[in-house]
């Protein structure tokens, strides 16, 4: 094929960076970097257009999450998002209705940062689904007074179709991996919201699939006595949002974590699950692999298997090489190093044999 033709079928995607506030802004930089050198490596082309949300769209617009960022998300293959402080990220997520979050949560043998035992974590492999665009965050809210003083409310509110639409994500994911759903719930409390019985109906379709209801506070116990269990877990957008940062306990550190948000169209959000830590913004020792993983799940949901396995191949020898950030770091034998020289030894791991 001469290269010509070779130019002619190169798949292209667009992304948007939207690297927010604090150490959001490094960690998008070191993602990129990695989609860069993997596109090269793999074939493909990545055009990346950069906007703002959270505090810089505030000082430029007035506004967090601004017309014209929106404009620029339309459209583009995937968005990377790094961290915002407050404003800008639910207008995002339900601008484009990204009501599906995954979360995975892999284990280590090589890092040993959690403070449960190594024997409990040993081949940990879960992951959360999390209803993202409705509950109590985006239920009716405010601040009032009564007889006996002033008094704030925050309503978690579910309509039946929203909590069978993110069930059924959650069955199909649980059909591809071990076939165990655990649902997430608090129905003792709240009996009105009936995620078991409309997840239920919806499991009628997915057979295979043992359904496992478990009440939220038990749950959360649960995944620390017997991380193991759990294969897929279904909550809502709080729940979720409690339960998932756990898997950070599991790993050793929530700089690990990265995320996916997906729309019916299979659109995405991507964006590690860590917040500004404005503690050690601009000191470039950021741990980036929580953007990078998030990446990962970008690349898997464009199809792009190959590209996702090199990077997540290159991440596990580095940290078997003993290669750590200040977030992972605590024994004499391995080898501290800040974000951008992380980066660099990954990049390295691609060309190694």
């Amino acid at each position: 094929m001469s290269s010509l033709q070779s130019n002619v079928t190169q798949k292209q995607y667009r992304v948007v960076a939207l690297p927010g506030e604090g150490v959001g802004v490094e960690v998008i930089e070191a993602a990129l970097r990695v989609l860069d050198r993997i596109a090269e490596l793999q074939g493909f082309s990545v055009q990346v257009d950069r906007g703002l949300i959270g505090q810089p769209a505030v000082e430029i617009w007035g506004n967090p999450f601004p017309e014209a960022t929106a404009q620029l998300c339309q459209g583009a293959d995937g968005i990377l998002l790094g961290a915002v402080s407050q404003g800008g990220l639910l207008e995002l997520r339900k601008r484009f209705d990204f009501f599906a979050n995954l979360r995975p949560v892999r284990t280590f043998s090589t890092l040993h940062q959690s403070p449960l035992k190594s024997e409990k974590l040993a081949g940990v492999d879960l992951l959360f689904v999390r209803e993202l665009v409705s509950g109590i965050y985006f239920g009716p809210a405010g601040r009032s007074i009564d007889a006996e003083g002033a008094y704030g409310f925050h309503t978690m509110q579910y309509h039946d179709w929203e909590i069978r639409r993110i069930a059924r994500v959650a069955l199909q994911k649980a059909q591809a991996r071990r076939q165990r759903l655990t649902v997430a719930h608090k129905q003792n409390a709240l009996p009105h919201l009936p995620w078991t019985q409309l997840v239920r109906e919806v499991a009628a379709d997915f057979p295979d699939v043992e359904i496992e209801p478990m009440l939220v506070d038990n749950l959360a116990m649960q995944l620390m006595l017997r991380p193991h269990h759990f294969d897929v877990i279904l909550a809502g957008n709080l729940f979720g949002d409690i339960l998932s940062d756990l898997g950070g306990v599991l790993v050793g550190s929530i700089g690990l974590l990265g995320s996916a948000s997906l729309n019916a169209d299979g659109f995405g959000l991507y964006e590690p699950i860590h917040g500004t830590a404005p503690d050690i913004a601009g000191k470039g020792i950021a741990n980036p692999l929580g953007a990078i993983n998030s990446l990962v799940l970008m690349l898997q949901q464009w199809g792009e298997q190959t590209a996702a396995a090199r990077i997540q191949q290159a991440e596990a020898q580095l940290l078997a090489k003993g290669y750590r950030t200040a977030d992972l770091f605590d024994r004499p034998n391995e080898i501290l190093v800040n974000t951008a020289e992380y980066v660099d030894r990954l990049l390295e791991e691609f060309i190694l044999p």
